[in-house]
């Protein structure tokens, strides 16, 4: 219990100094950092994994870095992180160099954020079942059914 009330800690202040610019400029204070929000993010706390996942998907350098951003990110939409789901979402439609896009991976996860709450999924799957897209037919009524 001591190791996960540390860790706990240590996260706690990491997001406080996140917002503090002069922080994110200091290489040893960024690898602290950095190393808060890993620890967290591996003992499983979904908003942990959730929030690492984001920062190593968009700012991780290199292809690596990426890839455990989307599997924290996939760690944390199963556990119910709704901001989590939409993103892999978009992640889904958007494809990389190494994976097709696929719509219907990506109505899975927007379907997965709309039941979590979030407002953005439901306007996108209203929009992906109306058009849709790589391996997903058009569906009017799923289109009306997530219509606002």
């Amino acid at each position: 219990m001591p190791g996960r009330l540390k860790a706990r800690l240590g996260y706690l202040v990491a997001r406080k100094l996140f917002h503090q610019s002069w922080c994110m400029r200091q290489p040893r204070i960024w690898g602290w950092m950095e190393g808060q929000f890993s620890r967290m993010a591996n003992l499983g706390d979904t908003r942990a994994q959730s929030f690492y996942g984001h920062i190593l998907a968009f700012r991780g350098q290199g292809l690596g870095a990426r890839e455990e951003g989307v599997r924290l990110l996939r760690l944390a939409a199963l556990g119910g992180d709704a901001k989590a789901a939409y993103q892999l979402g978009v992640f889904s439609l958007a494809g990389t160099s190494l994976k097709t896009p696929d719509a219907a991976e990506a109505a899975r996860w927007w379907a997965m954020a709309a039941k979590a709450g979030h407002p953005l999924a439901t306007l996108k799957l209203a929009e992906l079942y109306q058009q849709g897209g790589p391996g997903l037919l058009p569906d009017p009524q799923l289109a009306s059914h997530y219509q606002p």
